[in-house]
């Protein structure tokens, strides 16, 4: 204590405030516990929603965002339109598109593992037939086997995404497998890796346009010529820094006579908004984050109150040794401002080794931003602060006759 000023040093402060959670730890760390679930949880959630957005970022820029999809649409009366068959050759004439691959949905034809299937188990599966092209412009590769080559393009073989192997039961020892596609077996080949930016292909079946057309029936008149086709989605690769430039030019280019009928979209802007929106699917967890540290709260006051009963003795002794209200106030609130900051750095500690553990299994960057670990701990001082408040007030009024008759 200074002999000057008559107050306690910061360091007897702390002493001092600590002599009552050293005496009763079990309930001083079931109080504390309640804070540190609450600031855990707060953490884990700020720290998994920044993770798991920067390892979509990641994904984002190792994908690219120069691609662009031009797909058939409707009319302004609904009907649906058509792209033409050189739709994918007119788009390679542009100045800033350096490559085009495309892929055609064969409508009313499904993939099953049995022809005993009912036509209308489709499993939410497609058939589409694609360019040898396709895996080099959507960056993805074969997860397992291999990818249509030109005379594998021409007989019944299918690649299959990753969600349709899946769907199908079809895993990496595919050998010898079999779909039943188009009332016709057709070998499986290949099984892909997720494409994030064509989800379409995730779930279809692949098979080269010569099959399609020869098997399957796939094809449309251009100039009077039976071609296999048409083109439904047609993936670009533009230059990068003329993305914004070269946009505007896709529909008028892949159908010159309706234009307004084609749709072309940016899929690495959709993948950027769900990493935007990622946190709003988080205001529950951190709801109940917060619920956890208002029931920790109740706990801090409930213990706090307790003790100002149980240690009537002590306060009453202080006082009688010359102790001021404002020193006996502050014991109780450093006190409880203690116990709730060892919950907090608990909490804090806890939320980041949750975060640490469930972003490495996923492959993600481990990011904590900073307000999420400092605002958990001084969410927690502030609570403990409030919650002792009351009790610390009520102790240094306690008279000292009053509280020395318990002795």
């Amino acid at each position: 204590m200074s002999a000057a000023s008559g107050r306690l040093s910061l360091k007897d402060g702390l002493r001092v405030a600590s002599v009552g959670l050293r005496a009763r730890r079990l309930r001083a760390a079931l109080s504390a516990l309640g804070i540190a679930i609450g600031t855990a949880a707060i953490v884990a959630v700020l720290g998994l929603s920044s993770s798991s957005q920067a390892g979509l970022l990641a994904e984002i820029d190792r994908l690219g965002t120069n691609m662009l999809t031009v797909e058939a649409g409707q009319t302004v009366t609904g009907q649906p339109v058509e792209l033409p068959t050189e739709a994918p050759s007119r788009l390679t004439l542009l100045q800033d598109v350096q490559q085009v691959a495309h892929t055609g949905l064969i409508k009313g034809k499904g993939v099953y593992r049995s022809p005993i299937i009912p036509a209308t188990q489709t499993g939410g599966l497609q058939v589409r037939a694609a360019s040898l092209d396709l895996l080099t412009v959507l960056n993805t590769n074969v997860a397992e086997g291999s990818w249509l080559n030109p005379g594998t393009a021409r007989v019944p073989v299918a690649v299959l995404g990753s969600v349709a192997a899946e769907r199908l039961g079809i895993g990496a020892a595919f050998t010898g497998e079999r779909v039943w596609l188009g009332g016709q077996w057709f070998d499986v080949v290949g099984v892909l890796e997720s494409s994030p930016l064509a989800p379409d292909v995730d779930t279809s079946a692949l098979i080269g346009y010569p099959a399609a057309k020869r098997y399957l029936g796939y094809l449309s008149l251009a100039r009077g010529v039976r071609k296999a086709g048409p083109p439904s989605s047609i993936y670009v690769r533009a230059d990068t820094d003329r993305v914004a430039a070269t946009q505007p030019l896709l529909a008028p280019t892949a159908n010159p006579r309706e234009p307004d009928g084609v749709d072309v979209s940016q899929p690495s802007d959709a993948l950027t908004a769900r990493a935007a929106a990622a946190g709003a699917f988080n205001s529950l967890f951190l709801g109940l984050g917060v619920v956890a540290l208002i029931v920790g709260a109740v706990g801090v006051a409930n213990i706090m109150i307790i003790s100002v009963l149980e240690r009537r003795s002590e306060i009453g002794l202080r006082r009688a040794l010359g102790a001021t209200e404002g020193q006996i106030r502050m014991q109780f609130l450093t006190e409880s401002i203690l116990l709730a900051a060892i919950g907090g750095i608990a909490g804090v500690l806890a939320g980041i080794v949750a975060t640490a553990v469930y972003a490495s299994s996923k492959n993600w960057a481990i990011v904590v931003p900073v307000e999420a670990w400092a605002g958990g701990i001084a969410s927690a001082i502030l609570i403990g602060a409030a919650a002792g408040l009351l009790p610390a007030i009520r102790a240094s009024r306690m008279s000292p006759t009053e509280a020395l008759r318990t002795v």
